[in-house]
């Protein structure tokens, strides 16, 4: 089978086509293999309230499903169905105009932490995350973390490209201060 760059098609790719074709099974073997990532997508996205990322991981794949035509193969399975995680999760933040700015929180109002701390690394690095406020966790997210650029920030976020440099810039002040 031929991908459409002229290269081979790998697993992904044909499970896609074969679902695509009506194949539940294929979309089965899909959504086993990117389950995990899809859910830690949108356990970070949904600031760790698991249930709702829970929600949102099942409604990643219906809409997966729903649009599998969609996809050409130009991309990766994976980086397609990233780009729908995230653009389902963040779609909902926008409709409801949740998007804080650090203009909008004062320094000294950030959330502190209540949790005692936990060993490791991990949890501390966690544990400053969830300090950040909404849209500049999000945009240290999207750019650090998931690798998008400014202007794909801004497209999904539906912010300014010039606040999403200032969020990010703020964020790993305060990440880097916190985790001093």
């Amino acid at each position: 089978m031929e991908a459409a760059a002229g290269q081979v098609m790998d697993a992904d790719q044909a499970l896609a086509v074969a679902a695509a074709a009506g194949d539940a099974r294929a979309f089965e073997q899909l959504y086993r293999r990117h389950v995990g990532r899809v859910h830690g997508l949108c356990v970070r996205l949904c600031e760790g309230d698991r249930a709702k990322a829970e929600q949102y991981t099942q409604d990643v794949f219906v809409r997966a499903w729903e649009k599998l035509a969609s996809f050409r193969g130009e991309a990766q399975f994976s980086t397609w169905l990233h780009r729908l995680a995230v653009n389902l999760v963040l779609g909902e933040y926008r409709l409801l105009k949740r998007w804080i700015s650090f203009e909008d929180v004062p320094d000294e109002q950030l959330p502190q932490q209540d949790a005692p701390a936990a060993a490791g690394e991990h949890a501390d690095l966690e544990r400053a995350l969830a300090r950040l406020p909404k849209g500049a966790r999000t945009v240290l997210l999207l750019f650090d973390v998931e690798g998008y650029g400014h202007e794909e920030i801004a497209a999904l976020t539906g912010i300014a490209v010039g606040t999403s440099k200032a969020q990010l810039h703020r964020a790993r002040r305060l990440m880097k201060e916190w985790l001093s």
